[in-house]
């Protein structure tokens, strides 16, 4: 039997954030329903952080709002208490929370050490199962699994440690972040091996960059570890800000060409034609190749 694997994508809120021109809440929009509309079941096109600080998703609720009623199920990031209740005053499927793996990230990513974190990681978990309407979901991220641009090696159990707290708080979904790119299959099976003896696999996802060129073969490990979820940005949008240059999220045509070529069904089966239109349409947003709405 053909085993599904499904790509979430994150273009739209992780690919966008860090661009420094303004990219309208018409494009996100249209982006957003581009990657939908290409067959993909989830896209993150949202983020409800402070607008000081991610100027770029100021226009969240907007974006969220204007994308048409189940396209797709629409996730969104919420850092902490305001943003999650701003999340959910919108039509969201999902709502997304985060943790750095390390002592650096975190203070550097968040201003706040990772006991604090890991407190206010629990507030929000806490209120979420309070307020959320029925059928939304919630997810985690855990930054930097492998290797930190602060403290270097990540230890295994750590990420264990905190993908079992998010599993147990409630989070339904737990993506496992190398978010600098530089790991090695070898470093991403090491850690695998001690997040699966704590947390159920079909609860985890892959978060792989591709800075180093290694993100299919770290995918590859993954599917042997029995991970059937994998992130991916279209047109690789969002370089990593700790390789200036480097290519950032892998790719999400360049993972759909792989897994089809290893045989896997992608769940949703998502059209590659209107995969590659989104995918343009990403390009001519951002002015990085030609491109016309049209084509969508």
């Amino acid at each position: 039997m053909t085993q599904a694997v499904e790509i979430f994508e994150v273009g739209p809120r992780d690919g966008l954030q860090n661009e420094p021109a303004f990219i309208s809440s018409e494009d996100k929009i249209a982006l957003t329903e581009a990657l939908a509309g290409a067959g993909l079941l989830r896209v993150e096109c949202a983020s409800f952080v402070s607008p000081r600080w991610v100027p770029q998703m100021a226009d969240g609720a907007q974006v969220v709002q204007g994308v048409t009623p189940g396209a797709a199920q629409i996730y969104a990031l919420a850092p902490n208490l305001r943003g999650l209740q701003a999340a959910l005053a919108t039509p969201v499927g999902g709502v997304c929370v985060f943790i750095a793996a390390t002592e650096g990230f975190s203070r550097a990513n968040t201003n706040i050490s990772l006991a604090g974190a890991v407190e206010r990681l629990n507030e929000v978990i806490a209120a979420f199962k309070t307020e959320a309407p029925e059928g939304v979901r919630l997810r985690g991220y855990i930054s930097c699994v492998t290797e930190c641009p602060y403290d270097g090696p990540v230890e295994p159990l750590e990420v264990a440690r905190l993908a079992e707290l998010l599993h147990r708080a409630g989070c339904d979904e737990i993506s496992l972040g190398d978010t600098i790119g530089t790991a090695y299959p070898e470093q991403v099976a090491g850690m695998l091996e001690a997040v699966v003896q704590r947390v159920p696999v079909d609860a985890l996802a892959g978060h792989f960059h591709d800075t180093a060129g290694r993100a299919l073969a770290n995918i590859d490990v993954s599917l042997e570890y029995g991970l059937r979820i994998f992130d991916a940005s279209i047109a690789g949008l969002g370089g990593c800000p700790y390789a200036p240059g480097a290519k950032g999220n892998v790719d999400t045509e360049l993972v759909y060409d792989h897994l089809i070529t290893r045989g896997y069904e992608i769940s949703g089966r998502p059209d590659r034609v209107k995969l590659a239109q989104a995918a343009r349409l990403a390009r001519k947003i951002l002015g990085r190749a030609e491109g016309t709405a049209d084509e969508i």
